[in-house]
């Protein structure tokens, strides 16, 4: 697309062109006198109108650029080798979740304790290289985040956002939340993400799971919420379902882990807490050719009247010193 810096830079060497012409017709009638009785200049020299208009129309395209660009700091894009990883976090927000039966004392909720075991994860990740997304389901499921690295979003998600709001009253439907997550990671890197799902668990339809896609590399069911004693909701008792999650984990091909009392173990986070090397990725614009057009251009405008100066004939016009008389005699003359 051409802009308003092509358009001042094409003007601008046309005017360069024509004053260019016109000195180089006064030249041709001194000659004598700029080169000497030859009357013509270094050979070099005839590249010098040529090299006058390329300068003043890299700084005219060059300073017209900078000026209709946005202003703005220059930043690395910092990208790890193979890319960005991914966490997906499927959390149940579901009103179950609010009930206290969870934590080494029981004195948690479920909600609660979900939050410090994500926290948990996510204090062991290398989370410079990781980007999380948040999907919460209930009677349904939505994004809340998608790929942030603000880890304070997520606490802030976790811990005081009343997410079971967003939803109507129901049934919990956990296979909701997974089919949501895996559709959010459908379309990344092969082997870059990794899902939790965080949840004291209700039934499980025996068919309707979504098939993994090729981009979640592990998958871990979290259950949190008492296994032996439970809490009464809604005329039923409620406690962590570990058989059903069980064998959710086993359909998905993931592991499950009861983190009611005991975090997930470092050794199975490998794939979020290992550092790899980051390369800057940034392109380099019309900005840094902008830059790079106003220094070539003003160079050469500095330099070249020092060249034909100093180098442009070697003719040198002086003063030639005539022969002296001889000198009178200051001797008196004699009467």
């Amino acid at each position: 697309m051409v802009t308003l810096a092509e358009y001042a830079a094409v003007a601008v060497a046309a005017l360069a062109i024509f004053g260019e012409w016109i000195h180089s017709r006064r030249i041709r009638r001194v000659a004598r006198l700029a080169f000497g009785p030859a009357g013509v200049a270094r050979l070099w020299t005839r590249s010098a109108p040529f090299l006058r208009v390329a300068a003043v129309t890299l700084l005219a395209w060059g300073l017209s650029q900078l000026y209709i660009l946005t202003p703005r700091a220059k930043r690395p894009q910092l990208l790890p080798e193979g890319g960005f990883r991914h966490l997906v976090i499927a959390l149940d927000v579901s009103p179950s979740m609010k009930l206290k039966d969870s934590g080494p004392q029981r004195q948690q909720t479920r909600a609660s304790r979900a939050s410090d075991v994500v926290l948990s994860i996510l204090s062991r990740a290398s989370i410079e290289q990781v980007r999380i997304s948040v999907v919460a389901f209930y009677t349904g499921a939505k994004p809340v985040v998608v790929d942030t690295f603000d880890l304070e979003v997520v606490k802030n998600i976790l811990n005081d956002l009343p997410l079971e709001m967003a939803f109507n009253v129901g049934q919990t439907s956990l296979i909701e939340g997974i089919k949501e997550s895996v559709n959010l990671a459908r379309g990344w890197q092969p082997d870059s993400t990794t899902l939790l799902v965080v949840s004291d668990c209700d039934t499980v339809p025996d068919t309707g799971l979504p098939e993994m896609p090729r981009s979640i590399r592990s998958v871990f069911v979290l259950g949190v919420g008492s296994q032996r004693a439970g809490v009464n909701i809604d005329g039923h008792l409620s406690r962590q379902d570990a058989s059903t999650l069980r064998q959710l984990a086993k359909r998905l091909r993931g592991d499950y882990q009861d983190v009611n009392e005991k975090h997930l173990a470092s050794a199975q986070l490998s794939a979020l807490s290992q550092s790899v090397p980051m390369r800057d990725v940034s392109g380099k614009g019309r900005r840094e050719f902008a830059l790079g057009a106003v220094a070539l251009g003003a160079a050469l405008l500095a330099s070249l009247p020092i060249a034909l100066a100093f180098a442009g004939t070697p003719w040198q016009a002086g003063v030639r010193r005539s022969v002296s008389q001889a000198p009178l005699s200051r001797e008196p003359q004699t009467v």
